[in-house]
């Protein structure tokens, strides 16, 4: 049986966004009978217990395997000639394009002006490049809803502004929320939200719903009219459905790839999360208009049209055959 190691991290820091989109590849690759191995540090806000929970073996060492695939901010290209010596074949996830990478595929979901040629200098000739939207990381549940959309009113929100919410964004927008009128509010949070229990008491006491840590997050943003959430990757993901968006960028990694969204129109940027008030929720959620949200979704899944979803499992079979 052909051996897979992915080495990422979560943390209350670094967030949980690493490793869900890692579940997803360990997923879609266990499908092709692949014994996979996470390789995670022991950081504050780890989802070592969830990955075991999800079926996977969890390793603080290197062993050997027949690909390596790393999702990790903090490792460059010296950590993967180190890799090297227990592998032949390494996978890069990344969307900064700020350091050299030692890969044979390199995988950036991201949208920006340069995206198609800002790894040129940065990864082997011989690395195969998947870059853009049409490489989404998407879970199936994601696949089962993507289709065009009517927005006729505003009445469903989902707020989710990622695992940990280290920007205490979600207490932002929950008193935000006192001016507005929505028939439903879905409030999604992560294990590592240090504020879940305060935010689980509001949400009880408003009579929102709540949910930790789930595995449905797809469904949630099917049954949506709009979002808030942080930039990133999900941001990605709710255009892929057709759900307009609020974003608010919580970190450095978001802030060139979000501001360009707001840019093109598949999000509505509010920008740097310390300029982002409780009173900027409350102006964007009063003001918002059914045609913006329309013109967000359909520009949303324009560019996040592909004929194949998920085309880069395609490389790792033919490059671990």
């Amino acid at each position: 049986m052909k051996k897979i190691v992915i080495v990422a991290d979560a943390s209350i820091e670094i967030g949980i966004g690493h490793i869900m989109r890692c579940l997803t590849i360990a997923n879609n690759l266990k499908k092709y009978s692949y014994y996979i191995t996470f390789v995670m540090r022991n950081l504050p806000g780890n989802l070592i217990d969830y990955v075991i929970k999800q079926g996977y073996e969890h390793s603080f060492e290197y062993t050997k395997a027949d690909l390596y695939i790393v999702d990790c901010y903090d490792r460059d290209i010296q950590d993967e000639k180190e890799m090297r010596n227990y592998t032949k074949y390494i996978m890069v996830i990344d969307d900064l394009a700020n350091r050299e990478h030692d890969c044979d595929i390199l995988l950036d979901q991201s949208v920006l002006p340069d995206y198609s040629v800002r790894y040129d200098l940065l990864v082997p000739k011989h690395c195969i490049k998947h870059l853009g939207p049409q490489y989404l990381i998407l879970r199936d549940e994601f696949l089962a809803v993507r289709q065009p959309r009517k927005i006729h009113s505003i009445n469903r929100l989902l707020v989710f502004m990622g695992g940990s919410d280290p920007t205490i964004e979600t207490l932002k927008v929950l008193k935000a929320l006192q001016t507005t009128s929505f028939e439903h509010v879905d409030i999604v949070v992560g294990s590592s939200n240090m504020q879940r229990q305060e935010i689980q008491k509001i949400c009880i006491e408003k009579g929102y719903q709540y949910h930790q840590q789930i595995n449905y997050m797809a469904e949630l943003m099917s049954k949506a009219d709009l979002s808030i959430g942080a930039g990133g990757i999900t941001a990605w993901e709710r255009s892929f459905i057709g759900l307009p968006s609020i974003c608010t960028i919580v970190a450095e990694n978001q802030r060139l790839g979000t501001t360009y969204a707001g840019q093109i129109g598949t999000c509505i940027n509010l920008g740097w999360h310390e300029e982002v008030t409780v009173a900027t929720y409350k102006n964007i959620l009063n003001t918002v208009t059914v045609d913006k949200l329309q013109q967000v979704s359909d520009k949303g899944l324009k560019i996040t049209e592909n004929d194949k979803p998920n085309a880069w499992v395609d490389s790792i079979l033919e490059l671990i055959q």
